[in-house]
């Protein structure tokens, strides 16, 4: 959905009656609405329906649907990169976040929407945190990016070259840039596929025919084409060694064959990583990332009961402002009296015992009730909770 697609489908679902409050998280790998209030996964499919003209029944059959406390964990799993592709992305809480202030704006978010976001942010940054989630590369891409910092103590200051215009160096240049590599140069058979990569960060073109020229220029080499034979050989990469009197290249083969010969790892200066090397770290990265999880999965469990003690507090706020407004009532009618009678001429010390005992009366006559309605039942539940609530010790209590 497009910004003013949810925003349509935000006030057409408000509209509907059954919702109360609404927000809808759509992004590339997901479209998710969270309502509160009775609303069916019938009424949803039948605004979607109408939304995209499609048959509301294929809606229905394809949509997953969750109420509750099942709910609940499902938004925190998603906020906290547990549902994601790549386990453990951080993009998805910003987008989450955008959609809560994008509903907000609409006017579809109410107390018990903002109280769970805002509780879900929370419990989403604990995670993040408190474990391991986001702290391992999971793409080779990003691992062969990270790599090339052991031996660099600052990107800032190396050149990269990046061999192949494809996704995989797409990412690569994206990655590069994000830690500041400003001096990126990208060689491709065609300079149009080249420049596309180039352009946003400000890089340079060459053809693959132009490599040993510029190989002594770069410190960092990433390569990934689809070429069959290699692209690089021992003899250039020698060479370019030469030309830089032995400053160390960092070379990366993501390519499958591979784009350079594996006899360039025997050169002293030369430090070759391949896609399968690679592989194996974020094969442990992976691993590393899933028992994270599970940490995760028991943060999310725990803070769950959380948000719905608030909520059950909330469904029960009635009985709580009508305890409190009839303990005010009796303590004005007795104020009020015994200011009265201070008016009179009673003694300042008659009135405010008469004053505190009326007073004790009244507050602990209902509770006094209670607990001799549960002692007489024999109700031992009932009574520890009647005993913490009123601050009485239970007899082991020091």
């Amino acid at each position: 959905m497009s910004g003013d697609d949810v925003v349509n489908a935000l006030t057409a679902l408000s509209q509907y009656g059954a919702v109360d409050e609404v927000v809808i998280v759509s992004t590339c790998n997901r479209t998710e609405i969270y309502t509160s209030g009775d609303c069916a996964k019938a009424v949803i499919a039948e605004m979607l329906s109408r939304t995209a003209g499609i048959p509301a029944l294929d809606i229905m059959d394809n949509t997953y649907y969750y109420t509750q406390e099942d709910a609940l964990s499902h938004l925190m799993k998603v906020a906290a990169g547990l549902d994601s592709l790549v386990l453990g992305e951080p993009q998805i809480l910003g987008q989450i976040k955008q959609a809560f202030a994008q509903a907000k704006a609409a006017g579809t978010i109410g107390p018990q929407l903002q109280k769970l976001f805002q509780h879900t942010f929370s419990i989403a940054k604990k995670v993040r945190s408190d474990t391991d989630i986001g702290a391992n590369a999971v793409s080779v891409a990003y691992v062969a990016v990270q790599l090339s910092k052991h031996l660099f103590s600052a990107l800032t200051d190396t050149r990269a070259l990046i061999i192949g215009a494809g996704e995989t160096s797409e990412l690569v240049v994206k990655h590069l840039y994000e830690q500041g590599v400003r001096d990126i140069t990208v060689a491709n058979r065609t300079l149009e596929r080249a420049q596309k990569l180039a352009t946003p960060v400000n890089g340079k073109v060459i053809t693959l025919a132009q490599i040993p020229l510029h190989l002594h220029e770069a410190d960092i080499v990433i390569s990934s084409t689809a070429s069959q034979l290699p692209i690089l050989g021992k003899g250039v990469v020698e060479r370019a060694l030469k030309e830089r009197k032995n400053e160390p290249i960092f070379l990366v083969d993501l390519a499958v064959p591979r784009d350079i010969e594996n006899e360039v790892g025997e050169l002293d200066d030369a430090f070759l990583y391949t896609v399968d090397d690679l592989q194996n770290i974020v094969e442990e990265n992976i691993a590393s990332r899933q028992e994270a999880a599970q940490q995760a999965q028991e943060i999310i469990a725990d803070s769950i009961n959380g948000f719905f003690e608030w909520q059950e507090v909330q469904a029960n706020r009635d009985v709580f402002v009508q305890y409190r407004r009839d303990s005010e009532e009796k303590k004005d009618r007795l104020v009020e009296k015994a200011l009265n009678q201070l008016q009179e001429g009673k003694a300042a010390e008659s009135v405010i015992v008469e004053l505190s005992n009326k007073l004790l009366n009244q507050l602990i006559h209902g509770p006094t009730q209670a607990l001799k309605t549960a002692s007489l039942d024999d109700n031992a539940e009932i009574l520890k909770v009647l005993s913490r609530a009123l601050g009485v010790n239970d007899g082991n209590t020091k």
